[in-house]
C-alpha cells in the first residue's frame, strides 16, 4: 500500500515538474506545425501526450469509425476542476432537470470540434495549437472554464484527403490552382466512410461517428459549441453571428452573446489585420447542423468558417492575388477558437444562469402521441433513445386530441401508442422536431425547411392535453413457437423491418412470395405485398425453426396458416402470389455520380437492409456485360458523358431483356426526351421582361420563387401498384428541388402531385408550385421484359426520410421481379 501511495505521488510530481516544459505540436511532430499536414493518429498521439504529461488535461476515446480510426476527446480545464470533473458535469446537468437536484455552478463548458469535414483540414492542426495554448499562455481562463476538443470528428475522411494529398503534391508544394494537388479526385475528403455529411447528421444521427458522439455530448451538455470549418479559397473567414433566418425556438439571449462573441472575434481579427465577414449565408435553422443542434438544446452554437477546404492543401493562390497558406489558416482558427474560450470564460456565470433559464418550459398541451405501425414507432424509440428523449406507450385503447395537421379535437386509437411528454427538459428540441411549418423570415436559406418527425417516419401524431394511462415499455413482444400442420406463414408488408425480415430470408435460400391482390384466409385480410413462405416451397426440414428464428429476430408476428384455399381473394398457389427472386444489384459510383447519393445507398444496403451490391465505378460502364446483373441502379448525378447514344441503347436492350434500372433524382435527367424512354420534363414559361425590371439587389430573393427548399407535399399514391405496397393511397414526400416530370404516358404513376400542390410544411416558390402541379414523384416505364424505376424524390436522402425507403425495397424486390439467369 505504501508503496503504490509513493508511485501515485511520483507520477502527480512528475506531472506538475514538466506541466510548465510541454512541447508545442511542432516540437512533439518533428516538423514547424502548418509546413504538412498530420495524419490523424499523430493527433491522437499529441493529445495522448499532452494528458499524460500535465494535470490539466485528460483524454478518452468515444468510439471508432468504421475504418477502426479512434474517435476521442479532451477535457481541459484547471487541475482544480479536475479533481471536481463529474461534480461540474452534474451540476451542469441539474439546471437542465436531466438530473434532479439544485445547483448554482459559475463555470463555463465550452465545446469545440474540429474537422467534421475531412478536407477542411487545417481544423485538427488548430485544435492542437489551442490546446497547447490553453494549457500554457492561456491557462488562467481554465479557473471557471471547461474546454472539451473533439480534434477530429471525420477521423476517415481526414486521412482519406491527407493521404491523397501527400501522395500528389510537388515538393516544395505549388501554389497554382491548376495543379493536380488543388483538385481532389471523387469522392474527396468531405465526407465519412459512407460518404455522408456529418456536419448534416446530429439530429438525424444516421452514422456510428454521429452516435459514439452523441453520448458523451449528453453527459455534458455544453453552454457553447464551435464548429470549425473551412470554405472557398476566396472567402476568408466567417464567425458568428449567423445570418438569418433564425429559427424562432432561438432565444433573444443566444442571438445577443453570438453577437458578443462575434464582436471580441472580430476586435482580435483587427488586431492582426485579418479579413472576416458575418451575418451571412449560415443561418440557424435546419436542426441537424453542428451549430443548430447545439442551440436548439440550448447552447450558443456556433459555425466558424476559414477559407481554404480541399482546394488549398499547404497553400494556393486565391484570386485576389495572395497565397492562402495552412499556416495562415491554422492561426485563424486557433485565435477565433481561443477568443470564444476567453468571452465565455468572462461570462460563465451568466451562461449558466440563461442556460437554466433556456430549460424552463411553459407548455400548451402535455403530450405528443403518435400513432402507427408498432415497428416504425421502435424505429423513433431508438432515435429518441439516442437524443435522451423521454417516452412512454400508452395503456389507454381510446384517446382524444388534435392532430398537428388540424386544429379539431378527435378520438384515436392509442393502444400503444407512443406518449412523448412535452413536459421534459429537451422539450424545445421535440417541438422544433414535430413541429407543422416552420416559420421563416426569409427564403433565402442554407439547407431544407422542413422535417417534421411524425412524416419522415410514416406515423400520426396528435396534440393531447391531460393525464395519459402509460408504461414504460411496449407489452412484451412473444411469437408462438412453430405449429404442426400448417401448410406456411404470412407476414405484413408495412415497414422497413420488414423489408429487413425479407432480405434475410432471401439471404438464407428460403423461397419467399408476395401477393399482388388482397385476400382473406382463416377471418383475417391481407392487403397487397404481404409475404407467404409455404411449405410447398420450402421443403428443407429446417424451414419451420429457421423462419420462426428469423420472425422473433425482427419482431415479425407470422400468421401460420392450416390451408392455401382463401375465403376470398387469391389463392396460394394463384399466379398473383409471385415469386420474389434473390437478386444481383449494380450500383453506380464515383465521376458524374453524386458522392452523397451513392454513399446513402451504399449505407442502406450495408448497415439497414444488409443485402449485398456491387458497386461499379461508372467510367467502368462501357467494359461491362450487364447481363450479370438483375437490377442498375443509378444514384443522384449527371451521367451524360457515360450514357452517349450508343451506350443508351444497349442499356435499352438490357432492359427490354428484364433488366430492371433505378433512376434517383437527377439522374433522371439522362433519359428525359430520349427516345424510347417516356419522360419528359415540366417546363414553365418565364417573364423575361418582368425579370429585366427587377433590381439587381433583388434578384437573388426573386430567383427562389423558382425554388423548393426541402419542402413536404402530400401526394396521391396508386398503392395497387407494386411499387406502392405497403403504403396507403396518400404519402408525404420530401422535394428538395424543383426538378419536374409530366405523367409517364406510356408506364404506370403511381406517385404524383395532383392539380393543386398540397403543400404540407416547407418553403416552395410560387412559380416552383406551378411547375410541379401535375407532376410525376415515383414511376414505372415497361420496357420489353423489363422496367425502369423513375424516383424523382430521393427516399435516401441522408437517410432521415425512413417513411420512403419502402418504396425504394418495392423497387428491388416487389416490381416486376424476375427469375435469374445466369451465364
Amino acid at each position: 500500500m505504501k508503496y503504490l501511495f509513493t508511485l501515485v505521488l511520483l507520477v502527480c510530481l512528475f506531472k506538475l515538474s514538466n506541466a510548465q516544459d510541454l512541447q508545442s505540436p511542432s516540437e512533439f511532430l518533428g516538423y514547424p506545425i502548418g509546413s504538412e499536414f498530420t495524419r490523424h493518429h499523430q493527433v491522437i498521439d499529441y493529445f495522448n501526450y499532452l494528458s499524460q504529461i500535465s494535470p490539466l488535461a485528460t483524454f478518452s476515446s468515444y468510439g471508432q469509425t468504421n475504418e477502426r480510426r479512434t474517435l476521442s476527446y479532451a477535457v481541459i480545464t484547471s487541475e482544480e476542476n479536475h479533481h471536481n470533473l463529474e461534480g461540474i458535469r452534474k451540476n451542469n446537468l441539474k439546471q437542465t432537470g436531466i438530473l434532479e437536484g439544485d445547483s448554482s455552478p459559475e463555470i463555463a463548458i465550452v465545446w469545440l470540434s474540429y474537422n467534421v469535414h475531412g478536407n477542411e483540414a487545417s481544423s485538427a492542426e488548430a485544435s492542437m495549437v489551442t490546446a497547447f495554448e490553453l494549457m500554457t499562455n492561456q491557462k488562467s481562463m481554465l479557473d471557471n472554464t471547461v474546454v472539451i476538443i473533439d480534434p477530429t470528428v471525420n477521423p476517415d475522411g481526414r486521412d482519406r484527403y491527407v493521404n491523397w494529398y501527400n501522395q500528389v503534391k510537388s515538393s516544395p508544394y505549388t501554389a497554382y490552382q491548376d495543379a493536380i494537388e488543388h483538385s481532389e479526385t471523387w469522392p474527396g475528403g468531405r465526407p465519412n466512410h459512407y460518404l455522408f455529411d456529418l456536419n448534416r447528421d446530429w439530429m438525424w444521427a444516421t452514422q456510428i461517428e454521429t452516435q459514439q458522439r452523441l453520448e458523451i455530448y449528453n453527459q455534458w451538455m455544453p453552454h457553447v459549441h464551435v464548429d470549425f470549418h473551412e470554405q472557398s479559397i476566396n472567402s476568408p473567414y466567417y464567425f458568428a453571428p449567423a445570418a438569418k433566418p433564425f429559427h424562432k425556438t432561438i432565444t433573444d439571449f443566444q442571438k445577443e452573446f453570438q453577437t458578443q462573441i462575434g464582436k471580441n472575434n472580430a476586435k482580435a481579427f483587427d488586431d492582426k489585420a485579418w479579413s472576416y465577414f458575418t451575418r451571412e449565408r449560415f443561418d440557424l435553422f435546419y436542426p441537424s447542423y453542428g451549430d443548430t443542434y447545439p442551440t436548439f438544446n440550448g447552447a450558443i452554437g456556433m459555425t466558424y468558417e476559414q477559407a481554404g477546404s480541399g482546394q488549398a492543401g499547404l497553400g494556393v493562390h486565391t484570386d485576389e492575388g495572395y497565397e492562402l497558406t495552412l499556416k495562415d489558416r491554422i492561426k485563424h482558427h486557433v485565435q477565433s477558437g481561443l477568443s470564444t474560450v476567453k468571452t465565455s470564460s468572462e461570462n460563465a456565470k451568466r451562461l449558466n444562469s440563461e442556460f437554466e433559464n433556456y430549460f424552463k418550459n411553459t407548455v400548451d398541451f402535455d403530450y405528443y402521441v403518435l400513432v402507427g405501425e408498432k415497428s416504425k414507432l421502435n424505429t423513433l424509440t431508438k432515435l429518441f433513445d439516442q437524443h435522451d428523449y423521454d417516452y412512454q406507450f400508452s395503456k389507454e385503447e381510446k384517446l382524444k386530441g388534435k392532430p398537428i395537421y388540424s386544429t379539431a379535437k378527435m378520438s384515436f386509437d392509442a393502444d400503444q401508442a407512443l406518449v412523448v411528454p412535452t413536459n421534459q427538459p429537451k422539450s424545445k428540441m421535440l417541438k422544433v422536431l414535430l413541429e407543422v411549418d416552420p416559420e421563416l423570415s426569409t427564403p433565402l436559406t442554407y439547407d431544407i425547411t422542413s422535417w417534421n418527425l411524425a412524416l419522415a417516419h410514416g406515423v400520426e401524431a396528435y396534440t393531447v392535453s391531460g393525464n395519459i394511462n402509460t408504461q414504460p415499455k411496449e407489452n412484451p413482444y412473444s411469437q408462438k413457437s412453430v405449429e404442426t400442420g400448417t401448410v406456411g406463414y404470412i407476414a405484413k408488408w408495412k415497414s422497413m423491418t420488414d423489408a429487413k425480415f425479407l432480405a434475410e430470408l432471401l439471404q438464407n435460400k428460403i423461397n419467399v412470395r408476395a401477393t399482388t391482390k388482397p385476400f382473406k384466409i382463416e377471418n383475417k385480410s391481407y392487403d397487397r405485398g404481404s409475404l407467404i413462405l409455404t411449405k410447398t416451397n420450402n421443403r428443407d426440414s429446417n424451414f419451420d425453426s429457421l423462419v420462426m428464428e428469423l420472425a422473433n429476430k425482427y419482431h415479425i408476428k407470422l400468421a401460420a396458416t392450416q390451408t392455401s384455399f382463401s375465403d376470398s381473394g387469391t389463392d396460394f398457389g394463384s399466379p398473383d402470389i409471385k415469386k420474389i427472386n434473390t437478386q444481383r444489384i449494380a450500383v453506380l459510383r464515383g465521376d458524374e455520380v453524386s458522392s452523397l447519393s451513392y454513399g446513402s445507398i451504399w449505407h442502406f444496403f450495408e448497415q439497414e437492409l444488409n443485402y449485398p451490391i456491387i458497386s461499379i465505378d461508372a467510367q467502368e460502364l462501357k467494359k461491362i456485360d450487364l447481363k450479370d446483373y438483375d437490377i442498375l441502379i443509378l444514384p443522384s448525378g449527371s451521367y451524360s458523358k457515360i450514357f452517349n447514344k450508343k451506350k443508351l441503347s444497349s442499356l435499352s436492350d438490357w432492359i427490354k431483356n428484364g433488366g430492371k434500372l433505378i433512376a434517383m433524382s437527377s439522374a433522371l435527367s439522362t433519359f428525359e426526351g430520349k427516345k424510347g424512354f417516356g419522360l419528359e420534363k415540366m417546363k414553365v414559361e418565364k417573364d423575361s421582361t418582368q425579370n429585366n425590371l427587377i433590381a439587381y439587389a433583388e434578384r437573388e430573393r426573386e430567383r427562389t420563387k423558382d425554388n423548393i427548399t426541402g419542402a413536404i407535399f402530400n401526394i396521391k399514391v396508386d398503392n395497387t401498384h407494386p411499387l406502392a405496397f405497403g403504403y396507403d393511397d396518400s404519402y408525404a414526400t420530401l422535394k428538395t428541388s424543383s426538378a419536374a416530370y409530366k405523367y409517364l404516358n406510356k408506364g404506370f404513376n403511381v406517385a404524383y402531385i395532383e392539380d393543386t400542390p398540397e403543400r404540407l410544411s416547407g418553403f416552395a416558390g410560387e412559380k416552383a408550385l406551378e411547375k410541379i402541379s401535375k407532376s410525376l414523384v415515383f414511376g414505372e416505364q415497361r420496357l420489353g421484359r423489363g422496367s425502369i424505376i423513375y424516383m424523382v424524390d430521393d427516399v435516401m436522402f441522408r437517410s432521415f426520410w425512413e417513411n420512403g425507403k419502402l418504396f425504394f425495397v418495392n423497387a428491388l424486390f416487389m416490381v416486376n421481379n424476375r427469375s435469374q439467369t445466369f451465364k
